[in-house]
Formats: structure tokens, sequence, C-alpha cells
């Protein structure tokens, strides 16, 4: 009986761009539902949101564009960044966006579709930071078959882990 069991890791970077369209069709989504809410058009209307509590300028709408291309881009840096830069920009968006979102919580009285949302948001944030905080540098890690390799051709004998056997 085979009892080697080969697990294969997922490439850091593809887990990176898929939280990243999570996070950010949830984020959308949660603003289009939010839309829908009993008097959010009305009040959208006037010239204010978050309850009343924020007025909506230009600077603001700027400011929201800005803040919300950040995901999109987010998606597309975690796929052609090199490592050190790509687990940074991570961490640190992903950390914004963390921090963001809880403030967010605090503006006005949060409906529960959108504390739903948050809920769902901070959670792949936090799994966006964590896996950027775990990764290792792909180009530090030396696969077993060349410690094998190199070992044999220098002599040195490097016990090798005898799975499955009792």
């Amino acid at each position: 009986m085979n009892t080697n069991i080969k697990s294969t890791k997922m490439n850091p970077k593809v887990l990176l761009v898929l939280l990243w369209v999570f996070f950010t069709v949830n984020f959308m989504y949660c603003d289009t539902l939010s839309s829908l809410e009993p008097r959010v058009l009305e009040m959208h209307m006037t010239g204010f949101t978050a309850d009343g509590t924020v007025k909506i300028t230009d600077g603001f709408l700027l400011g929201t564009a800005i803040m919300f291309e950040i995901p999109f881009l987010m998606i597309v840096l975690s796929w052609v960044l090199k490592y050190r830069a790509n687990r940074w920009a991570n961490i640190i968006a992903g950390t914004l966006f963390v921090l963001a979102q809880i403030g967010s919580l605090f503006l006005g009285a949060p409906s529960p579709a959108y504390i739903f949302y948050s809920t769902v948001e901070i959670a792949a944030l936090l799994l966006i930071v964590w896996n950027a905080w775990k990764w290792t540098n792909p180009e530090t890690v030396v696969p077993a078959d060349e410690v094998a390799r190199t070992s044999a051709s220098t002599g040195v004998s490097i016990p090798q882990p005898m799975l499955g056997r009792k």
C-alpha cells in the first residue's frame, strides 16, 4: 500500500489575487445593496451619506474613487509584483482596508446587511494580510530534491524522512 501523499500548495500570488477579487465583489455588492435600503436614496439626494453624518462633496467622491481603486489595483499588483514588493503591498493595503472597514461601522447606524458584508470583507482582508505575512521568499526555499542532490555530491549523508513506514 502506497501511503505517500503529495500535497500541493497554492501559489501565494494566485491566492492573493483570488482574495482581492472576493473582497472587491463583496464590497461592490454591499454598496449596491445598501443603496436599496429605505431612506438611503432620499438621504443621498440631500447631499449626505452614512445616516447624514458625511456630506457628499467633490473631494469626498474623489477620495472614495481613489480608495475604491486600490482593491482593483491590488488584483493586478498581486499577480505582477515580485515577492518583496508584493508581500508588503498586500500587508499595507489589506491593513488599511481592515481599518477603513472597521471605521465605516461607526458612521451612522449600519444595517444588518452592512454588518454582515463588513464581517465578510474584514475576514477576507485578514486572510490577505495573514497570507502575505506568512509568505516566504520562493528564492530562499530549497526543494528537498536539491538538498538530496547537494548532499550526495558533497558526500554528506542527510537522513531522509521515511514516509509511510512504521
